[in-house]
């Protein structure tokens, strides 16, 4: 856990640039994953979010890494 995590309160949503760095992914990637229907979105004028739910259901349902 770093210094910023400790300040900040756990948000119950996040912008798309917020999601991309809790997640790891680009945007192309999450406007893809939201496009596929498999991370769910919602919009708020011109704004997107994504809620800590839907964001830790989809990171809880992507595949396990098979090993070689």
């Amino acid at each position: 856990m770093d210094q910023q995590d400790i300040q900040q309160p756990l948000k119950g949503v996040f912008s798309i640039n917020e999601f991309c760095q809790w997640a790891g992914i680009g945007r192309t990637a999450t406007y893809a994953e939201i496009k596929a229907g498999r991370l769910p979105a919602k919009k708020f004028g011109k704004r997107t979010f994504i809620i800590r739910n839907d964001a830790e259901r989809w990171l809880a349902a992507l595949p396990d890494q098979r090993r070689c």
